[in-house]
């Protein structure tokens, strides 16, 4: 698993997941087999590559190997995502070719559709711990209004892309070497079961399943300081 600007990807095998959403966008690509994706709905979405949109539940079949790549919503990339793909689960060919490089120099840039004032709440969220009312205030914003620019821009809660946020920190960790218990206190997690859950909440998966593909996919360390980097401190 490799951790980078705007984007993370997952290389490997995939054992049946539980249904989750997550604060990204998917796009899942075959390398062994068709991608199978099943929707809140019970529809079963399969082909060579299959976009999954922020916060739309779903759950993936199992396959001997995927390319899943997880794309952050307020970078450049995700608005090709968003206006190639609908708000749920999309069969989407076109994709099927997807790599890393690909998504490098769209993931350090910010989306064109992103408020400049959402961008200062992401970044004070990345950096210390405010209450919404707080967070607002500082950007200029009602609560409401905050709330309501992140669904529309995003489509995704600010609390989840904040979580979002902390489990990339904790990943990070793991990729690190660090223990379960440290990569939990580095995401800002109570402890372990407290990111086991998230993380299987948000992903599917779990932490024995993501150690050792972050480990052995390594971790990215030339991150930029954007939005889509949280702070150490726990948010």
């Amino acid at each position: 698993m490799t951790i980078g600007d705007g984007y993370a990807l997952y290389r490997g095998p995939l054992a049946d997941s539980a249904f989750h959403r997550h604060a990204a966008f998917q796009v899942a690509v075959a390398v062994c087999g068709p991608v199978v994706v099943t929707d809140a709905a019970g529809r079963r979405h399969g082909g060579a590559a299959v976009v999954v949109a922020p916060m739309a539940r779903h759950r993936m079949d199992p396959v001997r190997q995927v390319r899943a790549f997880y794309v952050d919503p307020h970078c450049a990339f995700a608005d090709r995502l968003r206006n190639d793909c609908g708000p749920g689960v999309s069969v989407a060919p076109r994709w099927r070719g997807l790599q890393e490089r690909d998504l490098r120099p769209a993931g350090v840039l910010p989306s064109a559709g992103v408020d400049a004032r959402l961008r200062a709440a992401m970044r004070a969220l990345a950096e210390d711990r405010l209450p919404l009312e707080r967070l607002a205030a500082r950007v200029g914003l009602s609560p409401q209004r905050l709330r309501a620019l992140a669904r529309a821009q995003l489509g995704v809660p600010l609390t989840c892309w904040r979580a979002w946020r902390q489990l990339a920190r904790a990943v990070d960790a793991l990729g690190q070497g660090h223990s379960l218990a440290e990569a939990a206190l580095a995401g800002g997690f109570a402890d372990q079961a407290h990111l086991s859950r998230r993380m299987r909440e948000l992903t599917g998966l779990t932490p024995s399943v993501v150690r050792p593909a972050v480990r052995a996919g390594g971790v990215r360390a030339d991150r930029s300081q954007a939005p889509a980097r949280a702070g150490r401190r726990a948010v």
